[in-house]
């Protein structure tokens, strides 16, 4: 059985903006989670794309994911730094890059793909919706 996590970030309205995430979790075709939230303020969809790994990520800990796990991403960069060894040259999202990677060390058997922004469509509505409801706020 693969456990399947879509993740998606954006930052709105401008970029850096108001990043925030969302994802979704699958045992084969049964959903066993889902998990939106704010990334921050004036940060980069990067950033905020890799928040929606950490995310998901914890939450697969949390469930105890034992078996195959297979992350779905429409983050070429994400997907390319972490399973095709694209170079890394800093930005903003560099320790959210090293928090994700720690936690990645946990897992036994992960693999990432690349997937059309069309077959995200899950993940992408939560981290709109995680957009509208932090819209104009300030922590």
């Amino acid at each position: 059985m693969t456990t399947i996590a879509y993740i998606d970030g954006l930052s709105e309205p401008s970029n850096p903006g108001v990043g925030t995430y969302g994802y979704v979790i699958y045992e084969d075709t049964k959903k066993i989670a889902e998990g939106k939230g704010l990334a921050g303020y004036n940060v980069t969809n990067n950033y905020a794309e890799y928040t929606a790994l950490v995310e998901a990520l914890k939450q697969l800990r949390i469930l105890r994911t034992k078996e195959k796990v297979l992350i779905r991403s429409d983050s070429k960069l994400l997907v390319g730094q972490l399973s095709q060894g694209w170079a890394i040259k800093g930005g903003g999202y560099i320790e959210k890059l090293k928090e994700a990677r720690e936690l990645l060390s946990k897992f036994r058997d992960i693999t990432f793909e690349w997937i059309p922004r069309e077959q995200n469509q899950e993940a992408d509505i939560l981290s709109r919706i995680a957009y509208e409801n932090h819209r104009g706020q300030r922590v």
